[in-house]
């Protein structure tokens, strides 16, 4: 079974309901993600946010830039109903996020949530203006909204401000230090503002991103000890591949860690023709690998060393892995905790008997110099010994009984 780590309490946050999905309060870390199609093409975008949200996407934003893309937001919820699909969404808005809003209320009606960035909701004069609108909607429509910061489009005129505060004190304070203050009073400030126009407390989610895994932590730990709103975490413009991922999984594990976070993004760069839903598995596998929540089956494996014989024992932890992803919705639908389910796919006789024992379902592959047959371990007793070519269809098969006997049916 799943272990939960001792970790320190969660940072107590003002809950938040987007359309049937709490996040804050006492509820369990929300998994986010994002489109990158062109949201005036309805039907791809709706076909993005209906793969993302089957890999397990409890939240979804589109991109809403255009009149063209505002006009196409019911017709993508509407698609997403039509299939089943009842993900949350949430609209990303920059620039012009009032005059869309206004002119497209079928828009403003079927988002669930309102992003606005108040580093580019408006500038000068037209700023406070333009922010009251965008409120305005969120109330009339009866939407929470996250006020995101983001410190490549922090506001200018606030950062200068506190720019020439800190060079007129006798000991000014590093520059890195300013810009995370002017984050956090950036969005601070908007949430004080929304809430002097008439948005509820609990329906307000902060967020500061920067893409420096330091800066990050101790943004959020600024924000976290000076609010009780709700708040997402991302390292924006996290980078591809490994990198982006480490570096993600560096900075909100350690801010998880300390209880602070009520929903995650895993901003990566898609490789060229890669899935768009591998920020989803990431932040499932960020948030299980630390003991908070369940999501899918988890496969240990070993890295393979001299005593492995062959790349037999990496082929089976793949497909095994695979396979517990794929099958996940279905046996969602129909079991009770298998999320939880544990396997290991080990290659030798050396550690792979004891992590198989810890295991709910393991097996130990042959290594150099050992029989050439694969002992089975159910809950920690060994049940049988697989030997010849079909070894991966039969663990395949014990796997889908164990499912199939040890978990109950849903009514």
């Amino acid at each position: 079974m799943l272990t939960q780590y001792d970790s320190s309490p969660r940072r107590k946050s003002t809950a938040v309901d987007v359309a049937g999905v709490t996040i804050g309060g006492a509820t369990p870390v929300v998994v986010q993600s994002m489109t990158n199609t062109d949201t005036a093409d309805a039907q791809a975008t709706a076909d993005q946010v209906q793969r993302l949200a089957e890999a397990g996407s409890e939240l979804v934003r589109v991109t809403v830039n255009t009149e063209a893309a505002a006009a196409q937001v019911g017709r993508i919820r509407e698609l997403l109903d039509a299939a089943g699909c009842q993900v949350p969404l949430i609209g990303d808005f920059h620039y012009n996020g009032h005059a869309l809003l206004e002119k497209y209320p079928a828009c403003a009606s079927a988002l669930a949530k309102y992003r606005i960035n108040p580093g580019n909701v408006g500038f000068g004069r037209n700023k406070d203006a333009q922010f009251s609108v965008m409120i305005e909607k969120a109330i009339e429509y009866d939407k929470p909204v996250r006020i995101g910061v983001n410190w490549g489009s922090l506001d200018q005129e606030l950062l200068q401000r506190l720019m020439d505060e800190n060079a007129a004190l006798a000991q000014p304070r590093e520059i890195d230090e300013v810009m995370r203050e002017a984050l956090i009073v950036s969005a601070l400030s908007s949430a004080a503002r929304a809430e002097e126009l008439g948005l509820a407390h609990n329906k307000i989610v902060l967020s500061c991103k920067v893409s420096g895994v330091q800066q990050l932590i101790a943004v959020y730990r600024g924000l976290s000890a000076r609010c009780d709103y709700s708040l997402h975490l991302g390292l924006t413009e996290a980078g591809m591949g490994s990198k982006g991922i480490v570096a993600s999984t560096a900075a909100l594990s350690v801010l998880l860690q300390e209880g602070i976070g009520d929903t995650i993004r895993i901003s990566l760069t898609p490789e060229p023709g890669g899935d768009r839903c591998r920020e989803v598995v990431v932040a499932q596998e960020i948030l299980q690998t630390m003991g908070f929540r369940a999501f899918t089956p988890q496969v240990t494996a070993c890295p393979g060393c001299g005593r492995t014989t062959s790349t037999v024992f990496q082929h089976l932890a793949d497909r095994i892995q695979t396979y517990v992803r794929r099958q996940m919705p279905v046996w969602r639908e129909q079991y009770v905790g298998v999320e939880a389910m544990q396997l290991a796919v080990m290659g030798c006789v050396v550690n792979g008997p004891g992590e198989s024992k810890h295991a709910n379902i393991g097996i130990s592959l042959p290594g150099t110099g050992e029989a050439p047959s694969a002992p089975v371990f159910i809950d920690g007793k060994k049940v049988t010994t697989l030997r010849g070519e079909h070894i991966a269809d039969e663990f395949q098969g014990i796997v889908d009984r164990y499912v199939a006997e040890h978990y109950a049916r849903k009514p």
